[in-house]
Formats: C-alpha cells, sequence, structure tokens
C-alpha cells in the first residue's frame, strides 16, 4: 500500500470525536461544523484503509483498530505540541549532548564535581564522557567526533587554532618506587635524580610537556635515560611501582595511591647548595574546541566552566 501522510489536524479530529464519541460535540469542540469533521474523519479512514468508527443513527463507538490507535495518537499530539519549547530549550542550550574527552588528571579531581553540578545545573544536557590522550583528542576534534576535550600541555602551550580555558596549573611531582634509596632520603640529591632512568608518557601525547621535561634535564647538563614509555599516567605510576624507573607526573596524580610508590615535592629536590637547581616545569590543563557559536549545549558547557574557575574551580 502506498503510505500517504497525514497531518496533524486529521489525528486531532479524530482523538476529538473518539473522545466525543458524537460528531456534533466534536465539532463544536474543535470549532468547527458537523460535515466537515465527518468528512475529515471518512478521509482518514479512507486513507488507512480500516474503519475507526462504528456509526449508527443513535450511537458512535471506536472500533477495535480506532482503540488501538487513540493512545499512539494522544501520545504524537503530545509530542507536537511540545516541539516548539523544545526547539527553544535547544536553541538556549538546555537540551543537548557535549561529547567530551579528557585526559586521565583532570578525572581524579575537577572532572567528577564538574559533573555532578552540571547534571544539577542542565539536567536536559547528556555529557558523554571518552577517557583520551591529547593526540587522539586533537584528531577527534578535527573529525568532529568529540566536541570539547580537557588536555595536557606547558603553561601557554595550548593547541593553536583552537579555543581554550585553562582550568588547571600545576606542578610536576616525582614518583619513585617505594624501596628506592632515594624515596626514604631526607634530602634529594639532584645529580641523582637526573641520572635515574626515567618511564615517560611519548612525545607524541603532549609536545610541549615533553619537551619541557627534557628541558630540565637538558639545563642540568644531562640526557635523560628513557627506560619505558607508557601511555596513562595510571600506568607510568604502575611502572615505577614495578621499579622500571623515576616519573616526572602532574600533581594531582599523587591522589592516585599505587601501593609500592611514594610521590616526592619539588621542594623537596635540591643539591646541597653547591650549584643551582634547574627549575621543574608546570603542567597546564585547558579545555579546548574548535567552536561552539553552532551548539548552544557546548556553549552552555563552556560557561558552566568558566564560571567554576571564576568562582575558584
Amino acid at each position: 500500500m502506498k503510505e500517504t501522510s497525514i497531518d496533524l489536524r486529521a489525528w486531532r479530529q479524530f482523538v476529538a470525536v473518539a473522545e466525543e464519541l458524537h460528531f456534533g460535540r466534536a465539532a463544536l469542540r474543535l470549532h468547527m461544523t458537523q460535515p466537515p469533521v465527518t468528512q475529515a474523519i471518512a478521509q482518514l479512514e479512507k486513507t488507512l484503509g480500516v474503519l475507526l468508527f462504528d456509526r449508527t443513527r443513535r450511537r458512535v463507538a471506536l472500533t477495535p483498530a480506532g482503540e488501538a490507535l487513540l493512545p499512539e495518537v494522544r501520545e504524537l499530539l503530545a509530542r507536537a505540541q511540545a516541539l516548539p519549547a523544545r526547539a527553544r530549550a535547544a536553541a538556549a542550550g538546555e537540551v543537548g549532548r557535549v561529547r567530551l574527552a579528557f585526559v586521565s588528571t583532570i578525572g581524579f579531581d575537577q572532572l567528577p564535581g564538574w559533573v555532578r553540578a552540571f547534571r544539577e545545573h542542565s539536567p536536559q544536557v547528556v555529557l558523554e564522557l571518552v577517557e583520551a590522550t591529547g593526540d587522539v583528542q586533537l584528531r577527534d576534534l578535527e573529525r568532529g567526533a568529540i566536541d570539547a576535550g580537557l588536555m595536557l600541555h606547558s603553561p601557554g602551550f595550548a593547541p593553536p587554532g583552537l579555543h581554550h580555558l585553562r582550568v588547571a596549573v600545576e606542578p610536576l611531582v616525582l614518583a619513585l618506587p617505594e624501596h628506592h634509596p632515594l624515596a626514604a632520603a631526607p634530602q634529594l640529591a639532584w645529580d641523582a635524580v637526573l641520572g635515574e632512568p626515567l618511564v615517560i608518557f611519548p612525545r607524541r601525547i603532549a609536545p610541549s610537556l615533553h619537551d619541557a621535561v627534557f628541558g630540565l634535564y637538558h639545563a642540568a647538563g644531562r640526557l635523560p635515560v628513557v627506560a619505558q614509555e607508557a601511555i596513562q599516567m595510571q600506568t607510568i605510576v604502575n611502572l615505577v611501582s614495578a621499579g622500571l624507573g623515576l616519573a616526572w607526573v602532574p600533581e594531582s596524580v599523587m591522589q592516585f595511591r599505587r601501593p609500592g610508590v611514594v610521590y616526592r615535592t619539588p621542594d623537596a629536590a635540591g643539591s646541597r647548595g653547591r650549584k643551582r637547581q634547574p627549575a621543574v616545569p608546570l603542567c597546564e590543563t585547558s579545555m579546548v574546541w574548535l567552536d561552539g557559536d553552532g551548539h548552544p549545549a557546548l556553549a552552555r558547557f563552556v560557561a558552566f566552566v568558566r564560571e567554576r574557575m571564576e568562582e575558584g574551580g
């Protein structure tokens, strides 16, 4: 059977007759005369190929087909009535979806609180979260697979060509195996630290931060000895626990309490005053996105995060 579209007016007339079970009362309810309503129902039945009403001189009753159709049509009309308000809400960013990628370090502290508060703030905006490294985020932003990302880089080195909002700046700290001689030392000998094997993320993950760590060694006239590369910060800490080497990690990683690992802050590292200690790099986390003008829900989330940062995180 050839499918024919049926406009909402015909469905409203069907519901009016079904609820009144009287063509005259249905016509009054619709502010119409009776003949057009009768003709409209007849045309609807012809289009569907089924009778919706049993008609006699004394009564009008729904057929089984009409009874089955009535709740579906009521739902259809209710959804249609709600569409204008939903369209206005979508244009205001009050409903929609934001696909957000994030690095693991932001997941230790800020992100869980943001997600919880944003769901209370905008319950009809769905946050779809996916953990991804910076290189993956940039690729996914370019191909439209995500709307925004939270990524690590050195301060001032946010990826060019993107909008960005700084959400955290923190120092790097040293992760050491628990039983390493340096772990319990009252003062870290800087030369000894720089001479130890290093566990680090690949440069493609966060080029500016990788270069900053290497620059720390170069400033001291040393070449880092890379024992192992790993992508995720949790994996790096696990490899430190296994004794593969030391690692410079963002301070927020200290919340990952892996047995067999201790963390030492840069303030504890020194060279007993003989020569100046190199400056330990800082690490910045930024939220980045291409353009929020055509994505009201994303613009709403960006504004929410910016407000949180202005309030102190």
